[in-house]
């Protein structure tokens, strides 16, 4: 049974390692200065929790914010007195006075546009400055040199030691209760001492210092990447002693309404949990977790992120349950584990967006862009509503690029989107770009089968992208590694594109299954949209038909579209040039191309575009026959004949040229030494 701490004062209990707090029910507790690192608070409830700082932490807190405050405003002091000496008579004094007031200036006007680290670093290059101009007087001056070096060098750091410490402290104070009050007290002081000390300018130069210091504070608490580093060492001061999380698992955990300031949670797993309406969310300390995110914190506590941009964001296991997403961008992020049940995505950027295991129950997906997203069979689509959706980005040519349905006037029923989407679960996704080389897909795949029998591989889709790229798409059994499977493919394809066609062509010869796959990637290449592809494994991918294509056949790298008349001319004038067959009930190398060029060009199977591709290769075997050297006529022959194979792999087995290729092609390569 869980246990049930509701409406307790838990300040400052240790909880520490506890593995017994699952579903326990701290709502309504007071948690402040509990110790809950490293325990077990799966679907824990902290709803209307109070977290943060015990009351004894706190106003220690404040007087270490004051004491650093008042040690900032006396270097603020000292500073002023340092820049007055640009009025003093002496050189050496006016040297001093003018490299801090340099360093100053460089380090305002550098930190308020790219922040503190920035103003750092202009801090470095004025202090070379400094010691340039110290060095400039020192031929004229010799025997003051030292002493200007020396007040030059004093400057620089006593400035940027008394930024660094008032941005600290600033930010810390903010987050420690007595931010205004603090200051007040510190630059009272600073005021005092510096009307005492160096008179109006280094009472202005305080002035100065002070504003600016509260200026960047407020925007670093406000959550201004620029000054990041300020916020951060203010939350981390002011988290010392506060609730701590850090290493518990808080999936499912509830923090409705819970207040969290000064609150620990580094190193902590934050799957699925709630922060609806959480208060002071942003005063966490919050590690690498996806609290570090300010946008990412606004979006936990409102369910608000309609129009916002969350590309390449890390945001696995985020709580997002009915959050208004209408119009979001998620290119490329990762939202694997997340809770979308119920939330709005119409409209939603979802392209390469990673969903492995993500519940998308009940969620809205009408209108969606989910070209190259990320779903897995543990995804849950269960009662998704959706009418449409998009499988490309929105372009100003295309604003409805490949819209599911296709017809625009037919929407999904009820049921029907989880069905259309289902197929492209658990694929082994190859994309291929730079040169796509058919040939080398086409034995890379055959060899990846081979070798991984247990993944069961099945070509399910093929998609052309750009001019030369394409997608592979396969099917694979759950439990295979498609990390493993995908690395191994690409290590053979590579080695196999550095191959030259004639060593290709050895590993290809005699294996139809080849030879068939090749074809189709070619003609995917050659075609202007997308193709699907049913159930198709390695035992019989010469059968292969590819949605809007009737016809498969196409050697890569052989694209020529010529008048198929003047072809076949050609050929016979290659023909002629060939002698007869002495005995004529024996057939020779003329007599059996010419039967398979009559064959081609009747035959009703084979396009325009084939027959064109397929006389050449008969061509090539007429030219090869004309060759006094026997090594290229045979290496010649045996490529036109491995090229014409692959051309009429996938003609129907009835199909006349099938069964005079069937004939004839063992009978010419025997002839040509090749049998």
């Amino acid at each position: 049974m869980a246990l049930d701490f509701s409406g307790q004062n838990l300040r400052g209990c240790n909880f520490k390692g506890r593995q017994d707090l699952a579903g326990a029910n701290f709502s309504y507790a007071d948690i402040r200065g509990a110790n809950f690192t490293h325990a077990n608070l799966t679907g824990a409830n902290f709803s209307h929790a109070k977290a943060g700082l015990q009351r004894r932490w706190a106003i220690f807190l404040v007087l270490v914010s004051w004491l650093l405050s008042g040690l900032s405003g006396f270097l603020w002091v000292f500073n002023g007195y340092l820049m007055s000496l640009i009025f003093n008579s002496k050189l050496e004094n006016q040297i001093a006075g003018w490299a801090a007031l340099i360093v100053l200036i460089a380090f305002f006007f550098v930190t308020i546009r790219q922040g503190v680290v920035a103003g750092l670093g202009a801090v470095a290059l004025a202090l070379a400055v400094a010691f340039a101009v110290a060095l400039t007087f020192a031929g004229a001056v010799a025997g003051t040199t030292a002493d200007a070096i020396t007040f030059a060098f004093a400057g620089v750091f006593a400035v940027a030691f008394a930024f660094a410490f008032a941005f600290a402290v600033a930010g810390a104070f903010a987050v420690a209760f007595a931010f205004a009050v603090a200051f007040a007290v510190a630059r009272a002081f600073a005021f005092a001492v510096a009307v005492a000390v160096a008179g109006a300018f280094a009472l202005a130069i305080a002035v100065a210092g002070t504003l600016f210091s509260i200026y960047i504070s407020w925007r670093a608490m406000k959550g201004d990447e620029k000054h990041s580093l300020i916020r951060n060492i203010a939350v981390t001061f002011a988290a010392t002693g506060g609730t701590s999380f850090c290493g518990a698992d808080l999936t499912n955990a509830d923090f409705t309404q819970a207040t969290l300031k000064s609150t620990d949670f580094r190193n902590t797993i934050l799957i699925c949990s709630c922060w609806h309406q959480t208060k002071m969310l942003d005063r966490v300390r919050p590690g690498l977790t996806y609290l570090q995110n300010s946008q990412v914190r606004q979006l936990l506590v409102t369910g608000q992120g309609q129009d916002k941009n969350f590309d390449r964001q890390d945001l696995r296991g985020i709580n997002l349950q009915a959050a208004n997403l209408a119009d979001t961008s998620f290119i490329g992020a990762d939202l694997s584990e997340a809770n979308l049940q119920d939330a709005n995505l119409s409209r939603a950027k979802l392209k390469q967006t990673q969903l492995d295991g993500t519940d998308l129950t009940g969620a809205i997906l009408t209108g969606a862009y989910i070209e190259d997203w990320g779903i897995t069979n543990t995804t849950k689509l269960h009662g998704v509503r959706c009418e449409y959706v998009f499988m490309r980005l929105p372009t100003k040519e295309d604003p409805d690029p490949l819209r599911k349905p296709d017809n625009k006037q037919e929407v999904f029923e009820d049921g029907d989107f989880a069905d259309f989407i289902k197929p492209i679960f658990d694929t082994l996704d190859l994309y291929h770009n730079q040169g796509v080389d058919p040939r080398a897909i086409a034995i890379a795949f055959k060899n990846l089968a081979e070798n991984h029998p247990e993944a069961e591989l099945e070509i399910v889709a093929m998609e052309k992208r750009g001019d030369d790229k394409i997608l592979l798409r396969a099917k694979t059994n759950p439990g295979s590694d498609k990390s493993q499977l995908s690395a191994e493919y690409f290590d053979d394809y590579n080695q196999l594109k550095a191959l030259s066609q004639s060593q290709q062509l050895l590993l290809v010869e005699k294996d139809k299954r080849i030879i068939g796959l090749e074809n189709m990637v070619d003609t995917a290449l050659k075609q202007p949209k997308f193709y699907t592809q049913g159930d198709t494994n390695m035992s019989d991918i010469s059968g292969i038909n590819i949605q809007g294509s009737s016809n498969v056949s196409g050697i890569a790298g052989n694209s020529s579209i010529a008048n198929l008349g003047t072809i076949s001319g050609n050929v016979s004038i290659a023909l002629n040039e060939l002698p007869d067959a002495p005995d004529v009930e024996k057939p020779g190398i003329k007599e059996l191309l010419s039967q398979l060029q009559d064959a081609i060009i009747q035959s009703t199977y084979l396009s325009e575009e084939d027959k064109a591709e397929a006389l050449e290769q008969v061509q090539a075997l007429a030219e090869a026959g004309k060759s006094p050297q026997e090594s290229t006529k045979q290496k010649t022959a045996k490529t036109a004949i491995t090229m014409l194979k692959g051309i009429f792999t996938g003609l129907p087995v009835v199909a006349s040229l099938v069964e005079a290729t069937n004939k004839l092609l063992p009978a010419i390569a025997k002839l040509f030494g090749l049998g």
